[in-house]
């Protein structure tokens, strides 16, 4: 009498996973005709050879245009970090109102809250910055409202899941003092999220940074207008000493998010 051999998989396992890597493997094919098939491949061909002239007009940057770009690159800096403020202090409230044990009504506020949070999270700030540009007009408070609106639902969401994942026996032990409600908030729930919600705000103006570097390309102020005029006017090496103030400026601004970040937590 043979003896049965250990297997990973039945058989039945096997087939269907091997039906699931068909269909999977069906779905890309299908997707992959439905993306290319109104493409020009005498274009995707011929892109290398594009790509290189291009380069070849980019070069060299033109330095002497930096000049123009201290005012504007002040101004993206602005849109990040008034727009950053402007998101966290509306993030604020929205975070207690969806935690579920800090929210006053679990029917009611809670939804709403997490209604606010999924809004603002599911439009980008360029959206929202071409929906204010029309409605206020281009400008840099188009650009700092526009990056604000975006950053509510990030820090809130993040808020808000620091609160929910509080220490509960910190909270009982301020509870049995008799303490009020608010006095829970302040020496229970607060000091446990101070340091989640410093580096959540640090985080996102970094992020905030690379967003208002193009908010200009719909008119909303900063260096992104100076991009637009001269991709306009097909000025290539104005644009390269712009992709290199903008690459500058993430970098020194991810240097300093990532020390902040370090110092607080």
């Amino acid at each position: 009498m043979s003896e049965a051999t250990w297997q990973y998989r039945t058989p039945r396992k096997r087939l269907f996973l091997w039906a699931g890597w068909l269909c999977f493997v069906a779905l890309c094919v299908y997707c992959w005709q439905v993306m290319t098939q109104d493409t020009i491949w005498y274009f995707v061909t011929d892109a290398p050879k594009q790509a290189a002239d291009l380069g070849a007009r980019m070069m060299p940057p033109k330095w002497s245009y930096m000049d123009k770009l201290w005012i504007p690159l002040w101004d993206t800096l602005n849109i990040a970090t008034l727009g950053t403020l402007i998101g966290v202090i509306l993030a604020i409230p929205v975070a207690f109102m969806a935690a579920s044990n800090t929210t006053p009504s679990r029917l009611f506020i809670r939804p709403l809250a997490l209604f606010i949070i999924v809004a603002s999270r599911s439009i980008n700030s360029l959206i929202w910055a071409l929906l204010l540009v029309s409605i206020i007009g281009p400008g840099l408070l188009a650009g700092i409202i526009a990056i604000g609106l975006r950053s509510i639902g990030f820090v809130a969401k993040l808020l808000y899941e620091a609160i929910e994942e509080t220490d509960i026996l910190q909270i009982e032990a301020i509870t049995a003092t008799g303490a009020s409600r608010a006095q829970i908030l302040n020496y229970a729930i607060v000091p446990q999220i101070l340091p989640a919600f410093s580096g959540i705000t640090v985080f996102r103006w970094d992020i905030n940074i690379r967003e208002s570097t193009i908010l200009g390309l719909v008119g909303a102020g900063g260096i992104g207008v100076q991009l637009q005029g001269s991709l306009n006017t097909l000025a290539w090496p104005q644009v390269t000493m712009i992709f290199i103030v903008i690459l500058a400026t993430v970098i020194i601004s991810e240097w300093v998010s990532a020390k902040v970040r370090h110092a607080i937590i």
